[in-house]
């Protein structure tokens, strides 16, 4: 039987990963009601960043052995342009292995440089292993197709030296882009959406909505209050902020959140949380913050929206806590339908605020008589190649879509970016929906 001590270090890796990751569901399963928030919120950020760099250091072994030790046997290996290299590619698998770190120790009302340099080395990290496992399997199926035997020859060396040098060159354009990408403003998306018995009094209500700023590491209260000066532009009747406001505590990053305090849309702004509202374990204070600042939790509960035009013209807009909340037993917080369209009768008009499209299908499942759901959650995939897997895993993955006869789910990609300040196959939206009565 082979020890621990003789795994090859990937195996060791894997088997850490293994640990923290039975560790995390024996905190939240176990320890969720004994521990405080704030304990909580350590011990969960703790246990998630180690989980991801334990994951990471597989990939950063083939980082290391594809960039590095690939061309420690050519002549420029004792070079000082080469001992350079080593440096840089050990100082940029250093940076994106801190990145999940600075969630702990770098939040601020503004990003610090090294928050914003490392979650974009951890950004170019994705991009990079993508290309060298894509290089990599395109060698070996050349390699079988061909009938190429094990037997190494000059032409081998050269297509093995060439592959880490194209994906490190594809890897720098790409990063570039991206960076460029989400380093813009976002787009104004204007979207029209017929809702089957909304009263024409109610016709071209205008409502904005907003989902995944992620106020944090690398978003802070410049970005939040460009995003602020644009929805007033727009002019919106109703303001809805749909989940990951923030990876941070209300206390620790409040004077970033102030912007927020200038939205006034008429008929009012309203909140619904994310997963990340309860990875922070704040969601009091955040409740708390919000409310000072005249932004309305729907915390599983509705409100009346009254035509600005006549009083008896309404609809039902409901909001649901995100199903996260369930997952890490968060208490008094979990997805309930039920309690959210309590009073909500399938005779008016029903919009749902509702985080990630899971919630949204399952809420269908339950109430097909829900004419709208607002969600956002993917983020479009943010970066490439992350959109893929984001498209796989979602019902809705972005856009309009329409579900039955009545019913349109709107998935907003994301007003800013989770941590990684880049966008690749997808750009930040606010997203400018009218109302349409039939």
């Amino acid at each position: 039987m082979i020890s621990f001590k003789q795994l090859p270090i990937e195996a060791k890796a894997a088997v850490a990963a293994g640990v923290v990751f039975f560790s995390m569901m024996l905190s939240r399963s176990y320890l969720a009601e004994k521990l405080d928030f704030r304990t909580r919120r350590w011990l969960l950020r703790l246990q998630m960043a180690l989980f991801v760099n334990t994951l990471m250091l597989m990939g950063s072994l083939h980082v290391w052995r594809s960039t590095v030790t690939t061309f420690t046997r050519s002549s420029a290996a004792s070079s000082f342009c080469f001992m350079l290299w080593k440096i840089a590619v050990f100082v940029f698998l250093a940076l994106a292995h801190s990145s999940f770190f600075t969630l702990l120790f770098l939040v601020a009302e503004e990003p610090y440089f090294f928050s914003l340099a490392a979650y974009t080395c951890l950004g170019a990290y994705i991009i990079l292993i993508f290309f060298l496992f894509t290089l990599g399997s395109v060698e070996q199926a050349y390699k079988f197709l061909a009938g190429r035997g094990a037997k190494a020859g000059t032409g081998n060396k050269n297509r093995t030296a060439l592959k880490p040098v194209l994906a490190v060159l594809l890897t720098v354009v790409l990063t570039v882009v991206g960076l460029l990408n989400a380093s813009q403003p976002p787009t104004v998306n204007s979207v029209e959406i017929p809702v089957h018995k909304l009263p024409s009094t109610m016709n071209n209500l205008k409502v904005v909505l907003l989902s995944d700023i992620h106020l944090g590491p690398t978003v802070g209260k410049t970005k939040l209050a460009m995003i602020v000066r644009m929805v007033k532009a727009l002019k919106p009747d109703i303001t809805v902020i749909v989940g990951d406001l923030t990876d941070a505590e209300a206390k620790i990053i409040r004077p970033a959140v102030e912007p927020l305090g200038e939205l006034d849309s008429p008929l009012g702004t309203y909140f619904v949380t994310g997963n990340h509202e309860y990875y922070t374990s704040d969601v009091s204070n955040w409740f708390e913050l919000l409310k000072s600042f005249n932004i309305q939790p729907l915390h599983n509960e509705n409100v009346k929206i009254v035509s600005p035009k006549s009083t008896s013209d309404w609809f039902c807009l409901a909001g649901v806590d995100d199903i996260e909340a369930d997952v890490l037993h968060y208490s008094g917080h979990g997805m309930d339908l039920k309690k959210a369209l309590r009073g909500c009768s399938s005779e008016r008009v029903i919009v749902l605020l509702a985080h990630q499209p899971i919630a949204a299908k399952w809420a269908l499942q339950e109430r097909p008589d829900i004419n709208l759901i607002l969600s956002g959650h993917t983020h479009g995939g943010q970066i490439f190649p992350l959109n893929a897997g984001a498209y796989l895993l979602n019902p809705f993955f972005v856009g309009l879509y329409k579900v039955g006869q009545n019913t349109f789910v709107y998935v907003s990609p994301g007003t800013m970016y989770y941590g990684i300040p880049m966008r690749l196959g997808s750009r930040a939206e606010i997203t400018e929906i009218i109302l349409r009565s039939p």
